[in-house]
């Protein structure tokens, strides 16, 4: 027994003086590596907030740079246009696959938009006694938006991602680069065409797309139990010229933007054929935000 007490008092003298030991030591070797803990402690808090802005920054970058290049592809063509002789050629070609085949397209969303909006205006107004506003409420819905906004956005769903693949994978071929070889500014070839074709027929599809929605809305309405005299009578009253020269004018602009888009996406493919999906993509979504966001401020200026 006493054994065992002599052995625990000697273990813990010699514990105690290791710590004192320890205790003593520390202060001199260990205030170099604290100042570098705390350093360290300091640089990890920053590290969040540098994560933070390079996160806020780059979708900033990233629209800077698609704007710029934008700017630029829009002043090299202008710049062409009354230089050099334009591709009449590919020119007919865009105009005949943006302007002729998208006809049946949007004239069948048009139709069917002015139906629905027909269907739920002449219910609601004639519950209320005012069927002769049927007319002209659907008429001048789809002659100052539905219409032009309708034919943008066939436009750039179906024309602006066929663009995009095209001069995606011409990009990513090397085909723009043999074109270049072969003194021809892609510029000239594949800019110009598609720029002079989206602006050109763009009012044509939104025209066929205005006579069609207003249409759709007469069929349904006269369907509902408006009277068609009433009908076409209220159009006449209401609908007044600007109504239709304002909403084709708007439609140059949904072209120039879908065109310009699909150009610069295109130009700038890489990484091959995932490349070329993600160009085409980007077109699409990129098109049709920047034609609903032109369409607002369009509207404002106007009507």
């Amino acid at each position: 027994m006493q054994f065992f007490r002599w052995y625990s008092r000697r273990v813990s003298w010699s514990s105690g003086h290791t710590r004192a030991r320890m205790t003593k030591a520390v202060p001199q070797s260990g205030m170099a590596p604290l100042c570098i803990i705390r350093f360290g402690a300091w640089k990890v808090s920053w590290r969040p907030m540098a994560v933070r802005a390079t996160a806020l920054w780059n979708p900033i970058e990233a629209a800077l740079t698609f704007v710029g290049e934008c700017a630029l592809i829009l002043w090299d063509a202008l710049r062409r246009l009354g230089r050099q002789p334009v591709e009449l050629g590919e020119t007919v070609q865009q105009m005949a696959f943006l302007g002729v085949a998208s006809v049946p397209i949007v004239a069948l969303t048009t139709f069917f938009s002015g139906a629905v909006l027909s269907l739920y205006t002449s219910e609601l107004l004639l519950r209320y006694g005012a069927g002769a506003f049927v007319g002209a409420t659907v008429a001048l819905s789809v002659c100052r938006e539905i219409g032009p906004v309708l034919a943008g956005i066939m436009v750039a769903a179906r024309c602006g991602s066929a663009m995009a693949a095209q001069i995606g994978t011409m990009a990513v071929t090397e085909q723009i680069d043999a074109l270049r070889m072969l003194s021809v500014h892609p510029t000239n070839y594949l800019v110009i065409p598609r720029l002079a074709a989206a602006v050109t027929m763009l009012p044509v599809l939104a025209l066929v797309g205005m006579y069609a929605g207003v249409l759709g809305g007469w069929l349904v309405a006269v369907a509902g139990g408006v009277p068609s005299g009433q009908f076409l009578q209220s159009v006449q009253s209401f609908v007044e010229p600007w109504d239709f020269v304002g909403g084709l004018l708007k439609t140059p602009v949904f072209g120039l933007i879908v065109a310009l888009v699909a150009c610069q996406q295109g130009l700038r493919t890489q990484g091959g054929a995932v490349g070329v999906g993600r160009a085409t993509t980007n077109t699409v979504v990129i098109s049709m935000v920047l034609v609903y966001v032109a369409n607002y401020f369009l509207a404002e200026l106007l009507f």
